[in-house]
């Protein structure tokens, strides 16, 4: 059987899966949300011309020479003041204060002499202002954030400085993982000889969180049908990703647990490594099912390229593509048929040019080289041998 390649194998996955509903999002709370309703300007952005300094509002007409002001009055952010500047008169500013009627410049403080309620203006002033103009950030109507974009500090501070309190996000998934196989026992549980714990499915748990996901752990199932089942019965999920029994051995059930109960097969495994035996499956309520490989470095590959687009899916976005390139720092060997996905250290190198480095060993079992490691070197199938220097491409460096 042919497999797909993981640009095949994604789009089928997505094609399965619809976005949740939406729910209301105070602002204060909606970093990391994906934005499902547009942010418009509700008004100009300042809403009157501002002072960018502290200082003096003026206006030009009455600089040159050696300017003597009579001051007026006081503007201050929140508090401006009622003066209308006329010629010859003066307003102590603030920064972000409104500028009074008539003024047109702010005079910096070092570069004025107060004397009493006279002011002293210097001849050598600069060409700026020092004027925010009223609607130079936005105006009303501007769109700000389109719908489907996720949202961060930067995206927050704009949705709040238009006066949006609570913003339409998609709703947080909820991710049920399921740890399978006789041999995996919970960190801080004694481990018999012939057991090792279950990293698989603290460390997914912590990958749902970061791409927005709520994650549940499920109490690990044994290598048999009806407690694969069982393990899933009374769970509450948007989506199930089972960790393990994911391959083709006598002990990989769980795709056959799943198809006794009416689930459909899109995606038997994938064209690539680590992670060939990753799948997906489509349960007989609708609920999606992504089943990756048991081997900690296989399933965090799998859910950097899989999981992560399905939560951003759920949630009514699309997943930003991060690969993007860096000059290989040591040589790589020619590549075989499949998509190989290598864990690598990058660093910034001269010119501010990124450098990645190939951990030597690529067992997939080694959970160390995935803790050392950043980056993702991916090479296309068949790609010819790469040396020192070339430009390859990258995901990461934020893994």
């Amino acid at each position: 059987m042919s497999l797909p390649t993981v640009d095949s194998a994604l789009a089928r996955m997505l094609a399965q899966v619809s976005p949740l509903a939406t729910e209301a999002v105070p602002v204060a709370e909606a970093h990391g949300r994906w934005l499902m309703q547009a942010v418009t300007a509700a008004r100009d952005q300042p809403p009157f011309d501002a002072s960018a300094m502290d200082g003096w509002a003026v206006r030009s007409a009455d600089l040159g020479g050696e300017a003597f002001l009579i001051i007026v009055g006081e503007s201050a952010a929140g508090h401006g003041s009622d003066a209308v500047l006329q010629p010859g008169e003066t307003v102590r500013i603030s920064t972000g204060a409104p500028l009074p009627q008539g003024a047109d410049r702010v005079v910096m403080q070092e570069d004025a002499d107060r004397r009493g309620d006279r002011l002293t203006i210097a001849t050598d002033l600069s060409a700026s202002t020092h004027v925010r103009p009223r609607g130079c950030d936005f105006r009303n109507g501007d769109a700000l954030l389109a719908s489907g974009q996720r949202l961060n500090p930067w995206r927050v501070a704009l949705a709040a400085s238009a006066g949006a309190g609570v913003l339409t996000c998609g709703a947080t998934p909820r991710v049920a993982i399921l740890a399978t196989g006789d041999e995996l026992v919970e960190p801080g549980d004694a481990a018999g000889p012939d057991q090792i714990y279950n990293s698989g499915a603290p460390t997914l748990g912590a990958f749902v969180t970061r791409h927005g996901g709520q994650a549940a752990r499920l109490a690990v199932a044994a290598d048999r049908e009806a407690a694969i089942l069982e393990g899933i019965a009374d769970a509450a999920f948007d989506l199930l990703v089972t960790v393990g029994g994911a391959s083709v051995g006598d002990h990989d059930l769980v795709k056959p647990a799943l198809r006794s109960q009416g689930a459909v097969i899109h995606v038997e495994g994938v064209a690539m490594r680590p992670g060939k035996p990753v799948w997906f499956a489509v349960l007989a309520d609708g609920r999606p099912v992504l089943g990756l490989p048991g081997n900690p470095a296989s399933a965090l590959v799998c859910a950097e390229l899989f999981l992560a687009p399905l939560l951003a899916r759920l949630q009514g976005g699309e997943a930003e593509k991060r690969f993007e390139t860096a000059v290989l720092a040591a040589d790589l060997p020619a590549n075989g048929p499949r998509d190989h996905y290598i864990r690598a250290q990058a660093v910034a190198g001269e010119n501010g040019a990124r450098r990645v480095t190939p951990f030597a060993n690529q067992d997939s079992s080694l959970v160390t080289i995935m803790a050392a490691a950043n980056a993702l070197i991916r090479r296309l199938p068949n790609a010819p041998a790469a040396s020192a220097g070339a430009v390859v491409e990258v995901l990461g460096p934020t893994l």
